[in-house]
């Protein structure tokens, strides 16, 4: 699948928030308004930050952010790659390669010299890629990897 990235639109907010809180907020208080609004101020920004959106046949099936800030971080770091998100169904067709690509080049674009992240689940995904863990550590009772790239 050769999927088209482009920026997120307004009309990518609710498909993309609907993936994201069931991959990434299942179980906690956040609600599709909340993302959603949270993506509205992304991609209203600065332009430094970033929504990117990966689209098959014009229907939304990916997204990944480029964000200064990430949640609850317990690292004084930024950039963040963050919220990279492909519809189960479509993984393992370079779409989420494609996504980290287009969000690398932006932030090296923008004059970023490392880029940050974090995974547990993804780490052999992204070392594939070129990133290096940095520290594992423990968030919420859970375990989280650190890693880095840099864009120099």
């Amino acid at each position: 699948m050769r999927p088209a990235i482009e920026a997120m639109a307004e009309g990518d907010i609710e498909p993309i928030a609907r993936l994201r809180l069931k991959a990434f907020f299942e179980g906690t208080d956040r609600t599709l308004d909340e993302d959603m609004a949270g993506l509205r101020r992304l991609i209203a920004g600065d332009g430094f930050e970033a929504a990117f959106v990966a689209r098959n046949q014009d229907q939304p099936i990916g997204s990944c952010l480029l964000v200064r800030d990430e949640i609850s971080s317990p690292h004084d770091l930024t950039p963040w790659l963050a919220g990279l998100i492909v519809e189960e169904a479509c993984r393992g067709g370079g779409v989420g390669t494609a996504l980290v690509k287009t969000v690398e080049a932006h932030a090296a674009s923008a004059g970023v010299g490392m880029l940050y992240l974090y995974t547990w689940q993804a780490r052999a995904f992204y070392e594939a890629l070129g990133w290096r863990a940095v520290e594992t550590f423990e968030q919420d009772g859970e375990p989280m990897l650190l890693m880095s790239r840099s864009l120099l």
